[in-house]
């Protein structure tokens, strides 16, 4: 297996993983949609995604949004998703795509990742701890969408 950052050339075989990592999370397919925002991110160069191929297959991808913290004045990294084909999983596909981006934020001078997983995806839970993660117990996330009808 092989891993590297995704280019333009790899726009087909991301978005593929892209949008099963997004029908994953109970979103609809939308290829077309997730070609057109990975495209965007790539040649933009708004994140960072690495790769993983078995022989010529895509495995496993992984996309870093960078950010800023201001608490410490430094960079950090989102980790923002993880996926990894079915039939690829407990390969250490995950693994890889984590020691990865973790050698690419010390590289960058981040001075952390952060990344959130749904409540009841114990396994990728699992996957972060064994790596050193740690589950926040300091703060809680909020988020205000805008998709919602107001009432």
């Amino acid at each position: 297996m092989e891993i590297y950052q995704a280019s333009i050339e790899d726009l087909e075989g991301v978005s593929n993983l892209f949008n099963s990592y997004r029908m994953f999370y109970q979103q609809t397919s939308d290829l077309e949609g997730a070609k057109a925002y990975i495209k965007e991110r790539i040649e933009n160069q708004e994140s960072v995604i690495f790769i993983v191929k078995d022989k010529q297959k895509y495995v496993g991808f992984t996309q870093l949004y960078p950010t800023f913290s201001s608490i410490s004045m430094e960079r950090a990294l989102i980790l923002n998703d993880l996926y990894v084909d079915g039939k690829a999983r407990k390969k250490g596909v995950g693994e890889m795509l984590l020691q990865q981006s973790k050698e690419f934020a010390i590289e960058t001078g981040a001075k952390s990742i952060s990344l959130s997983t749904a409540l009841d995806n114990d396994a990728a839970q699992r996957l972060y701890e064994r790596n050193g993660y740690i589950r926040d117990s300091r703060f809680f996330h909020y988020e205000l969408s805008f998709d919602l009808p107001i009432s």
